[in-house]
């Protein structure tokens, strides 16, 4: 597999990770250094702040002119949806954390659930980013397996 492919895989994975840099509010202050883990994806969060609906764009981008286009190869198109996936899933927790858990404010509660969320996010895309380098799906369980039957 060209290695144009494994980056182009691995960067996509940014998305979701540019996506859930807002659980870590609580885990960053009490650990400065992890604010270097947001270096990777800013890129992404550029793109969709400074741009109208950069997010949007980019979904579309990714779904109409990757995912569904053939002629892109497979592996691409494979880690594309995964990310696609991974990162609406982020959205419906983010939306969930507001309306129910944001009346709670601060508590300890809230704190801990945010940093486990950023915590599980950067175990899936290390992970995701471990297997695009040696080449492989990564297979995330339930999320690859609707991804393979979507493609």
């Amino acid at each position: 597999m060209p290695i144009w492919q494994k980056l182009i895989g691995i960067f996509i994975y940014m998305i979701p990770w540019s996506d859930s840099i807002t659980f870590g509010q609580y885990l960053f202050i009490d650990m400065p250094m992890m604010k270097w883990l947001i270096v990777p994806a800013l890129p992404i969060i550029f793109f969709q702040q400074f741009i109208p609906f950069g997010g949007l764009i980019l979904f579309l981008i990714l779904f109409l002119l990757v995912v569904r286009n053939s002629k892109v190869p497979y592996f691409i198109r494979f880690n594309s949806l995964q990310a696609i996936l991974i990162n609406i899933g982020l959205i419906i927790i983010s939306y969930i954390f507001e309306i129910f858990l944001r009346p709670f404010g601060t508590s300890l509660l809230i704190k801990t659930l945010s940093s486990t969320i950023l915590i599980g996010m950067l175990a899936i895309i290390i992970f995701a980013i471990y297997e695009c380098i040696q080449g492989k799906e990564p297979d995330l369980p339930v999320i690859s397996n609707a991804v393979r039957i979507q493609l």
